[in-house]
């Protein structure tokens, strides 16, 4: 028998999952050491094959496919851990990064600090060059000026270097030329030359994703290269993938040669695997998927049956953050998680993150030595959370530190602390509902026609309230919900994009221009599909999308393409289909207006083998029993407490129901089933939670 492991190592846990032919198997978790990242690794998968009554090591042995996702790019971006950059920039133009893109949140907030550039001014450097936006050399590289310029950077001990010279994506001869004086002046050192990253037309996008995977190859390649070895030591021979942010995976030496793409790869594999199972229970194609974690509450959409991606993702605040610049997933991360610390501000306000306990110390309850209050410790202070059967009973809960650290909030705000624990979860639930509409309603989609599916660990906490206040009817909780991108690894496929910027309007289409344009990211793609098929894989999918706008607007919409653009025919169909794009999300059309095509993109989809879920056998006759029944407090402030029944996953079977007020406690997460809510075990062993209301559905015949 051989398995296939998937590993997702976050924030605060790290989760391991293992498959084989029939699906998944079992679910490891353990905390993230962030200074030895392989030694949650190891405890994760160790948890997983104690569940299967194998040796850890002989496991590993037995695995041909072990796939690899980490939060670590996208945290050494946040705390500013990177590399020691430099960029190099058109004479001229040295102020790329720092005037950003424009705009501002809160234009009437003057006492904010302009933001810092993501490169430093005193390591950005300008180079004598000029290309024109034909190709054409207006000015020739100035080399002696570039060999100076590479010396002054191995006196100032640079560890990498980001290359983004004007209009390289039309001519990258001198990007090449200083790639190569780069070799020759600062040898080993890494660097990323923009035209070859990411040939897009805009300067900015352009230059912060050079910067950003420049800063990201000496700590991610060394941790690459560190994991292959420790799990070579570990007797593993298998082949080693990672989770990329495109919402796919990538062969480890892909990877490592663009780490970029590890930036926010692990919360990209979470609506992979809500699609899958939201298609699996045929529960429909249109589905918003949520992956609440120890440090971040992480939002995406799935629409049609399809990802949503962007090429709009920022570290940190829109405009004040840094812009990821790659077509990715598009995922929207709030600091809030069951780790987010709750506190008072200078009003009195109550706050709940984006600071995080994270893995060390922990909240308080995990008696690690926290001392704020956390969304976990409120939990537990609320008797959601099972002291003595946290993550199936292999870590113990402190709800006397729990109540003590939430004591001094209870106070200031003059309430009890079980008032105040309920105060600091709505809060949390207020943050987690503007996110989802972020995504949602601001992008012209109404949440309440589509199925929300919920993963990560703090994800059943609650859940069930924020969907009832989106006018959300249906909630389904993986079973493996603990570990939802993780499961989304192994949901995934291999990808690769192909993309390059030429201008075409519709008024005037170049048909000649833009198909051999198509054509030649095809054969870049053909090339890496001739790689793969010689690995074994033979099952290939291509799509084509361009990214387009009215005339005189500023922004573009990505737009499929139906096929190549040969004909008058293909033509009205991409023109059409942009009027429907841009009148779905802006509610307006403008048919007169003639469309500008801006950046073309190819993606090719390797899918990878994997095991097929099986139906579980049906509930046994009889009426449930609940384990025990526990104190638990929902709803307003003040409310009276409930008592709760309390159920263990492993006693309950497809076609089950349980109504609220229960709770449905398993090894990796806890499902708190709130007063109104019905929640019926699928065929395939999930959880699918009926709300109250007019469009709430319930299971016939299940046992309750």
């Amino acid at each position: 028998m051989t398995y296939r492991i998937a590993v997702d190592t976050g924030g605060t846990f790290t989760d391991a999952v293992v498959a084989d032919a029939s699906g998944i198997l079992a679910l490891g978790k353990a905390l993230t050491d962030p200074e030895r990242n392989f030694t949650g690794v190891q405890a994760a998968i160790a948890d997983a094959a104690a569940q299967l009554g194998r040796d850890p090591r002989e496991l590993l042995a037995a695995t041909d496919v072990f796939i690899y996702g980490t939060t670590r790019a996208t945290n050494a971006i946040v705390t500013r851990r990177t590399a020691r950059t430099a960029m190099l920039l058109t004479e001229g133009f040295p102020d790329i990064l720092v005037y950003r893109q424009g705009g501002k949140l809160r234009p009437h907030e003057l006492t904010v600090d302009y933001p810092d550039p993501y490169v430093p001014r005193h390591l950005t450097f300008e180079i004598p060059e000029r290309i024109d936006a034909e190709g054409g050399v207006v000015t020739p590289l100035d080399e002696a000026r570039t060999r100076a310029v590479l010396e002054e950077l191995a006196a100032l001990k640079v560890e990498a270097v980001a290359v983004c010279l004007l209009w390289s994506i039309a001519n990258p001869a001198h990007e090449r030329r200083v790639a190569e004086l780069i070799a020759e002046h600062l040898p080993g050192v890494p660097y990323t030359l923009s035209h070859a990253l990411n040939p897009v037309l805009r300067e900015y996008p352009r230059a912060s994703s050079t910067a950003i995977d420049a800063s990201l190859k000496p700590l991610m390649q060394e941790q690459l290269r560190l994991l292959e070895r420790n799990l070579a030591a570990s007797g593993y021979t298998g082949e080693l993938l990672v989770s990329a942010s495109l919402g796919g995976v990538m062969h480890v030496e892909d990877m490592i040669g663009r780490p970029i793409h590890l930036v926010k790869s692990g919360p990209a594999m979470a609506p992979i695997a809500g699609l899958s199972y939201a298609a699996l229970e045929e529960l429909g194609e249109d589905v918003v998927v949520v992956d609440t974690g120890g440090t971040t509450f992480d939002v995406s959409l799935v629409r049609n049956g399809q990802v949503s991606h962007t090429r709009e993702t920022w570290l940190g605040e829109i405009y004040t953050g840094h812009l990821l610049g790659m077509g990715s997933v598009d995922v929207r991360s709030i600091g809030a998680g069951g780790g987010s610390i709750a506190w008072l501000d200078a009003g009195g306000l109550l706050r709940v993150g984006p600071h995080s306990a994270g893995a060390r110390p922990g909240p308080a309850c995990y008696g690690a030595g926290g001392e704020e209050p956390t969304v976990t410790d409120a939990a537990v202070v609320l008797g959601y959370l099972n002291p003595a059967h946290f993550l199936g009973g292999r870590m113990a809960l402190d709800p006397a530190a729990a109540r003590r650290v939430m004591a001094p909030i209870a106070a200031r705000l003059g309430k009890s602390i079980e008032d105040s624990a309920l105060a600091i979860v709505t809060v949390a639930n207020e943050n987690m509902i503007k996110a989802i509409q972020e995504i949602t309603v601001k992008e012209g989609f109404d949440p309440a026609d589509a199925i929300l599916v919920a993963g990560g660990g703090a994800a059943g906490l609650n859940i069930l309230p924020i969907a009832r206040a989106l006018g959300m009817r249906r909630v389904l909780i993986p079973r493996t919900a603990g570990a939802l991108s993780a499961c989304g690894a192994h949901f995934s496929d291999i990808v690769r994009e192909a993309g390059a910027s030429r201008y075409a309007t519709t008024a005037e289409f170049d048909f000649a221009a833009v198909d051999a344009l198509l054509d030649r990211l095809e054969r870049e793609l053909d090339e890496f599909a001739r790689s793969l098929a010689a690995r074994g894989l033979a099952d290939f999918s291509r799509s084509l999308a361009v990214e387009a706008r009215y005339a005189g607007q500023i922004w573009e919409l990505e737009v499929p393409l139906r096929g190549r653009l040969r004909t008058a025919a293909d033509l009205a169909a991409l023109i059409e289909d942009f009027h429907l794009e841009h009148e779905r999300v802006f509610a307006v059309r403008d048919p007169d207006n003639p469309i500008e095509c801006i950046h073309w993109r190819a993606r090719l989809r390797a899918a990878l083998p994997r095991g097929a879920q099986r139906p579980l056998p049906q509930g046994r006759a009889g009426a449930l029993h609940a384990r025990a029944a526990r104190t638990a407090y929902f709803g307003l402030l003040a409310a009276a407490p409930h008592a709760a029944a309390v159920f263990h996953g492993e006693d309950l079977a497809p076609g089950d129901r349980v109504s609220g007020p229960a709770i449905i406690e398993e090894p990796t997460t806890t499902l708190v089933v709130y007063p109104g809510t019905t929640v019926t075990v699928t065929p395939y062993g999930h959880y699918l939670c009926a709300l109250a209301g007019p469009a709430a559905t319930d299971a016939q015949g299940a046992r309750t």
